[in-house]
């Protein structure tokens, strides 16, 4: 079964190809992430992990995920249509378990509100497959200036 490109979609990855391109650490962390679906105020993604992407004990730096809850929480926003996503005010990460090297991540991410000056969004990011173990969850607050 194909995914199916909807706008939302084909914004939210033209998007991050720009973005991308002016990120050399987004670039870095996350150039292998898939954004396989996005309807308005949501996005899903997919990470395999790398070497990259470990601490010392070789499992998912902390760090990561945390670039993961900024990444994705202005895809959320951009998933409305926007073509800016503003800068971070707040990001909240609480780190539930971990993930080793050749895990697929399944990253998902809404905009829970998109004001006039606010965006505030959710996410986690749980171990693909059906009932994928959570690795972490949080808010991501960014001032957006329409």
């Amino acid at each position: 079964m194909g995914t199916e490109i909807n706008a939302e979609l084909e914004h939210v990855r033209n998007y991050w190809a720009n973005m991308k391109c002016n990120s050399p650490i987004y670039d870095f962390l996350l150039g292998d992430i898939n954004i396989v679906s996005a309807s308005k105020g949501q996005i899903i993604a997919h990470l395999k992990v790398f070497p990259v992407h470990f601490n010392s004990k070789k499992t998912l730096h902390g760090v990561v995920s945390s670039c993961i809850m900024d990444w994705a929480g202005g895809m959320a926003i951009a998933s409305t249509g926007l073509d800016n996503t503003g800068l971070s005010t707040d990001i909240h990460v609480t780190f539930v378990s971990t993930a080793k090297e050749g895990d697929l991540l399944e990253i998902e991410s809404k905009a829970s509100k998109v004001g006039a000056s606010l965006a505030f969004t959710t996410v986690e990011i749980r171990h693909a497959g059906e009932g994928g173990k959570v690795v972490a969850h949080g808010t991501h607050t960014k001032y957006i200036k329409r």
